[in-house]
């Protein structure tokens, strides 16, 4: 293991720039100096399998710490993931298939890989369904009759469901029981969480001390918000930017945010020194423009290497400052006679990645232009046949409509 005292203060002030809290900074320093190979927790429900770059900054964290030699364990909350944290709701969270949590698993975990590093000794695929399933009823008594009632409800979530009278259900009070027992299976040294997890997380260092072993330390991470300024990122409100999302979109859901999230973006999302931060942001309001091609380009390097972000400028530029139909549009064959513009573009896009209801309101926005004419409606029929059609959907989708 890496412990050499300069490194070590050297990954800790690296962290600042994405870090919340840390509890314990001294116990972090502890530990990265101690010599021991780190257990790092990793744990995820998977609701959903889609990762953003706001997740990813966690990510980054851990491989910056498994460069210097330390294991992360990626925790599949398969068992957790059917009972549902509710994470500030009022309401319960809707339970999954276990089929759809083993192919949810199979995305994140890909999406994961595309930051962490696989070797042999620095990561490995855990199932907290490998305990819970086997786990007796005396002992799950045994590990809640270590925790009070008024603990459990200290909980900011649960104190708001109290004062709007709305209903809490005794699963979800176990839910922090058993996120906490997971750390004491791993016998977790550390974990990087979202602010929300704070609650269960510190639950864990409460039940490792119960276990006789030594408390994890906690690293919270900051949340910025999404590309419209407003939420954090979040696929429900689709102002995210997915691990998933191509070279060309995340580039693009870059170059629309608006000015005032570019510094806080370089800091958290890139690796631009902040000293140069600091010199872009005198500069900003003169530039803005160029900086946020500055953002993009290394948001994408990050991702997909330097050489597709410069394609991808050049393609955006080419594309939205000149005005041109990328070269490179899907050719979508229809065949002849007429169709609506409704049903072409359910041709175009996957159910997956636009509803009917998506594609109706993007046409009644204004949204679709037809050999750049605005379509008004839905039922529009359009002529096909004769020749090449060009179709723009939204701000960065195009298609040719060929025989």
């Amino acid at each position: 293991m890496i412990n050499d005292p300069k490194v070590v203060n050297e990954v800790i002030d690296s962290f600042s720039r994405t870090t919340d809290e840390i509890f314990s900074l001294e116990e972090l320093k502890k530990l990265l100096l101690s010599g021991k190979q780190l257990i790092m927790k990793y744990g995820v429900d998977v609701t959903s399998p889609d990762i953003h770059i706001g997740h990813a900054v966690n990510l980054w964290m851990y491989r910056r710490l498994q460069e210097l030699g330390h294991k992360i364990i990626f925790l599949i909350g398969d068992f957790t993931t059917q009972i549902g944290d509710p994470t500030g709701r009022n309401r319960t969270r809707p339970v999954i298939s276990e089929q759809e949590i083993k192919v949810n698993s199979r995305i994140f975990i890909k999406q994961a890989m595309m930051v962490l590093y696989n070797g042999k000794n620095l990561f490995e695929v855990k199932r907290n369904s490998d305990w819970f399933n086997k786990m007796s009823a005396k002992e799950m008594l045994s590990l809640m009759s270590m925790v009070t009632n008024e603990r459990l409800l200290s909980r900011e979530m649960f104190r708001k469901r109290i004062q709007e009278k709305a209903e809490i259900y005794e699963h979800e009070l176990v839910y922090p029981i058993l996120q906490s027992y997971d750390s004491v299976m791993l016998k977790a040294d550390l974990t990087i969480i979202g602010t929300d997890q704070l609650y269960n997380e510190m639950m864990g260092r409460f039940f490792q001390e119960k276990f006789n072993q030594p408390p994890q330390v906690i690293i919270t991470t900051k949340i910025t918000p999404g590309i419209d300024g407003r939420e954090k990122q979040s696929k429900s409100w689709g102002n995210y930017i997915g691990l998933n999302h191509s070279a060309r979109e995340k580039f693009g859901r870059i170059m629309s945010i608006a000015d005032n999230l570019i510094i806080q973006y370089l800091k958290v999302y890139t690796e631009i020194p902040l000293k140069d931060i600091i010199q872009i942001e005198k500069d900003l309001n003169s530039k803005p423009m160029k900086y946020k091609f500055l953002l993009a380009k290394e948001i994408v390097k990050r991702y997909h290497g330097e050489e597709r972000a410069k394609q991808e400028e050049e393609w955006f530029k080419k594309t939205f400052s000149q005005r041109e139909t990328p070269k490179d549009a899907p050719k979508i064959k229809i065949g002849t006679g007429s169709a609506t513009i409704l049903q072409i573009l359910r041709k175009c896009f996957s159910v997956k990645e636009m509803s009917n209801s998506d594609l109706r309101r993007l046409i009644n926005q204004g949204g679709v232009k037809v050999n750049n004419s605005k379509v008004q409606k839905p039922e529009e029929n359009i002529q096909l046949g004769k020749k090449e059609i060009e179709i723009k959907a939204g701000k960065r989708n195009w298609f040719k409509v060929v025989k």
